[in-house]
């Protein structure tokens, strides 16, 4: 782990990184307040329901950027295991950011991109995962789930560093708590399918 202020520093830019609401300023710029439409989640795929495709797909994109400036920057001050704990620290930006009274999205974009600088392979058959798994069951909430906990395992499978695998696991578990409202409606049968109207989701 590098210097004390190094990394102090390369945590807190890595919170303010994800902490960017982009979700919620891409939508914005259509005149659209994401957190008062749809599912009400901060994220590209509310974004891309109440927007449309592009919308969303910009949402995605800079969500992932974040994350990956956030655990690359700290990789780059601080070593591999800030970078990790970076990591967390976009995530934690993203689903509790201070520019929106701490209620952001769930993190899965932010997530993935940043562990891709941290661990690329894993990280794509995470990707891989979700869309996969989001594919055959149309719940994008159940493909970032089958995605978030895909990654970690891949990591260590793959020998890869223990700080980012360990990360990446505790990056699952929150993933998985955000998704708890989703998984009580999937109980219920009245989560929306990909596709569907009102379809509530995932990134």
């Amino acid at each position: 782990m590098g210097h004390g202020p190094a990394s102090a520093l390369a945590l807190v830019l890595a919170y303010l990184f994800g902490s960017i609401p982009f979700s919620y300023l891409v939508a914005r710029r259509k005149g659209i307040d994401v957190r008062t439409v749809g599912s009400g989640n901060v994220g590209a795929t509310n974004v891309m329901r109440s927007a449309g495709r592009a919308a969303g797909l910009a949402a995605f994109a800079l969500d992932f950027l974040k994350g990956s400036a956030a655990s690359w920057i700290a990789a780059r001050l601080a070593g591999t295991a800030v970078g990790a704990l970076a990591a967390v620290m976009a995530v934690i930006g993203h689903m509790l950011p201070v520019w929106l009274s701490f209620k952001g999205g769930k993190g899965v974009a932010t997530g993935a991109g940043a562990f891709l600088p941290l661990m690329p392979v894993p990280t794509v058959i995470g990707l891989v995962s979700f869309a996969v798994v989001a594919a055959l069951t149309r719940f994008a909430s159940v493909g970032s789930i089958a995605g978030a906990a895909a990654l970690p395992l891949a990591g260590f499978l793959l020998g890869a560093p223990v700080p980012p695998v360990a990360a990446s696991a505790a990056v699952a578990v929150l993933i998985v708590w955000k998704h708890r409202g989703n998984l009580a409606r999937i109980a219920a049968g009245t989560e929306h399918r990909i596709g569907s109207r009102g379809e509530a989701g995932a990134p």
